[in-house]
């Protein structure tokens, strides 16, 4: 039985979800399937990712009950706004196959466009409505974090954000801390760099006898954030769910943020655009 945390809602969210990026021929439905199989009770989409109707027919075809699947998925740059925000919910709601979203996050802030107040305000109405449980954000920085609250009154439950060894992202976890917001970690094994290789990562493997992998999933887990690894493969599945029977020491911890180094993809959400 894999953790949870807390949301500021009083949602239990599992310790570690499945990313679900579709690479190129991939059956997410298996994929999902497979998953929870494993054991994974939290299911991450997105409407832009165009996965959402395989996450929903390993929903449907599962014999896990529908209250213990956490799924989340996102509203797209495209559908930011007040009525485009509930146009977007319901897309999700219909490729699902869902009567209601678990977590509904904004996928990102485009601050250039400046409707992401309006698409946060429809959230919070289809959170009332019951067609949303919790609600949440994607990439945003305390300043955009910050407007949220003041406008409307209302905190996200969740920030998704790029978080890894090379992207620790101390200010911003301190920030979620202070303000009662669970942090999410989108790539946080790296996708494709060479950071399961780095020295820190090999060593506590070693020590622990573990994956590089399970030792930086570990270390998302000892900072109190949630990562998200993405993986079609059953048993790279299990194993990356498979972090809670060892803990890494305080030093360890300490080596393995020393290789921030920033952003791998120089995503800054105050000048990114994603539609």
């Amino acid at each position: 039985m894999t953790p949870t945390v807390t949301l500021n809602d009083g949602t239990a969210l599992p310790a570690i979800g499945l990313g679900t990026v579709k690479a190129e021929g991939e059956d997410i439905a298996a994929t999902v399937t497979s998953a929870f199989d494993a054991g994974y009770r939290l299911i991450d989409t997105a409407l832009r990712y165009e996965t959402e109707p395989g996450v929903g027919q390993a929903i449907a075809e599962t014999s896990v009950p529908r209250g213990e699947i956490i799924v989340t998925t996102k509203i797209p740059g495209r559908l930011h706004g007040y009525d485009e925000a509930k146009e977007s919910a319901r897309t999700s709601l219909s490729n699902l196959g869902v009567d209601y979203i678990d977590l509904l996050l904004i996928h990102w802030p485009l601050p250039k466009v400046d409707k992401y107040l309006d698409t946060w305000r429809a959230m919070i109405e289809l959170q009332k409505d019951g067609l949303v449980k919790s609600i949440g954000v994607s990439n945003f920085t305390a300043t955009h974090l910050d407007r949220l609250a003041a406008e409307t009154g209302v905190v996200p439950a969740v920030n998704q954000v790029e978080l890894h060894p090379f992207f620790p992202q101390a200010e911003l976890r301190a920030y979620h801390a202070e303000h009662g917001i669970v942090t999410e970690c989108w790539s946080p094994l790296g996708r494709g760099s060479e950071l399961l290789h780095a020295a820190p990562v090999v060593d506590a493997a070693t020590a622990h006898d573990v994956s590089a992998g399970q030792v930086v999933l570990r270390w998302h887990v000892q900072l109190g954030a949630v990562p998200l690894p993405k993986s079609s493969n059953p048993d790279r599945q299990k194993q990356n769910l498979d972090v809670f029977g060892f803990e890494l020491t305080e030093d360890e911890v300490a080596a393995i943020s020393s290789l921030e180094r920033g952003r791998i993809w120089d995503q800054d959400p105050d000048t990114y655009e994603e539609f």
